[in-house]
């Protein structure tokens, strides 16, 4: 199956920098969709936004513009190492339910990236363990997925009312609903610098828009606060 890569930057050119050349030569098509101005490399080709939108509309956006039957969101600050998009293809190609597939996520200096996640409840937590087989998972950080085409029209996409924070989780979760399996694929690799901006700085616009974000989810899905 090919594969359609959806890359968003809002502002981050030095990213994409490092991570568009490994990118594009595992991928069969590419859209890199520049959120604000400034945010591409010179000479890279890319749809400009008159005004920035929220990350799932813009994924939306992008896989609109592709035809592949495997969409792969990935953030400017991912960088796969090789074969790494091989091996989310094939499991996806072997595994006929899988809607979902992330891979082993590190840090730049090469420390483990804790990216499988339960589903938000009361006392949820983070799974730090990481396998060395693939493995079910409940969901995975958005930064680097390879999302099924067939998955994401019957869920109607990303929904576009997160603005930024929580789209990736509600749309595992949807996909959860409708049957489809989300598998955490360690053979694949990258590398994720992950800022986790809202951990570091209080009470910025990125911090309004994660606690939105939270509360969307919870309004939509209020079960999971009693884990059901």
């Amino acid at each position: 199956m090919k594969v359609a890569a959806v890359v968003v930057s809002h502002g981050h050119p030095r990213e994409l920098e490092e991570s568009l050349p490994m990118l594009r030569e595992q991928v069969d098509e590419l859209v890199v969709i520049a959120n604000i101005p400034g945010s591409v490399p010179e000479g890279v080709e890319a749809v400009h936004n008159e005004q920035p939108l929220g990350f799932g509309r813009n994924v939306n956006r992008g896989a609109a513009l592709t035809t592949a039957e495997l969409v792969l969101s990935a953030n400017p600050d991912a960088v796969p190492e090789s074969g790494a998009v091989d091996a989310l293809r094939a499991f996806m190609t072997d595994h006929v339910r899988c809607g979902v597939a992330g891979p082993r996520m590190l840090y730049p200096d090469g420390t483990p990236q804790p990216s499988r996640r339960r589903f938000p409840t009361v006392l949820g937590t983070i799974v730090r363990r990481t396998p060395l087989r693939p493995v079910e998972a409940d969901w995975m950080l958005g930064g680097f997925l390879l999302l099924r085409r067939t998955m994401l029209d019957e869920l109607g996409g990303f929904d576009e009312g997160f603005r930024l924070y929580g789209e990736d989780i509600d749309l595992q979760y949807r996909a959860m609903q409708a049957g489809w399996e989300r598998w955490y694929v360690p053979q694949a690799v990258v590398r994720h610098e992950h800022k986790a901006e809202t951990d570091k700085r209080w009470l910025t616009r990125r911090t309004l828009w994660h606690w939105r974000g939270i509360l969307r989810f919870v309004r939509k899905h209020p079960e999971r606060l009693l884990g059901r």
